[in-house]
């Protein structure tokens, strides 16, 4: 009979326990997703991603190279730098504003301008030239230079040739877009801090000495 009652009591102890741990279990874990279920839908920022390219606009000092087609008579190609106000000039139409443009609206602007005026057909293609700066004076070789990378004021001359004989070694730097600015270029060299940057468009300018 003791043993009876012994196992009613501990059987009743064993149904208890089940009880206490089953409402020990949060009701919140079924709202909980498993981590197959975060991957199956990615943040916003993953698959939505967007490229900030941004489109090529010309600038004041750039050269834009205009390839005309499409004419009973054929018509030179244009290599014009965009100068200081913006514009580059055209025969005929004259002044046109390119700075901010990309090459594709140009195109377009260019066409709509000479067609029907002017021409019955014609086929017009806007590229960017080449990047250039001028070194002008008292150089060995003055004239345009191309921009291939970041260049200072010493290194314009060494690329034109050099000083001649009869060099002012404090020289100009004419911005493209306005403004100048007086270089020693033997302290330049002394001291690359006063070694100015030149950029597309520039004019390093190198005055002659009076005696």
């Amino acid at each position: 009979m003791k043993l009876f009652v012994r196992g009613l009591i501990g059987l009743g102890l064993l149904v208890a326990a089940l009880v206490f741990t089953g409402c020990d279990t949060p009701a919140s874990l079924a709202d909980i997703p498993l981590a197959s279920d975060q991957s199956a839908n990615p943040p916003a920022s993953i698959g939505g991603q967007q490229t900030n390219s941004e489109v090529a606009r010309f600038h004041v000092g750039e050269t834009v190279n205009i390839i005309f087609s499409g004419t009973p008579d054929p018509i030179e190609p244009h290599d014009e730098l965009i100068k200081e106000d913006g514009t580059i000039n055209l025969p005929l139409i004259g002044k046109i504003q390119a700075v901010g443009k990309t090459a594709g609206e140009l195109q377009n602007e260019i066409h709509d301008l000479y067609v029907p005026g002017y021409y019955v057909r014609l086929t017009v293609t806007v590229k960017p030239g080449d990047l250039v700066y001028y070194v002008r004076g008292e150089v060995k070789s003055p004239g345009r230079q191309l921009y291939v990378g970041e260049t200072t004021v010493t290194k314009a001359i060494t690329s034109a040739g050099d000083f001649t004989d009869f060099a002012n070694h404090k020289v100009w730097l004419i911005r493209a877009g306005g403004g100048r600015v007086r270089v020693n270029v033997d302290k330049a060299l002394e001291d690359p801090t006063l070694d100015l940057q030149v950029y597309p468009g520039d004019q390093v300018v190198v005055p002659r000495r009076i005696f």
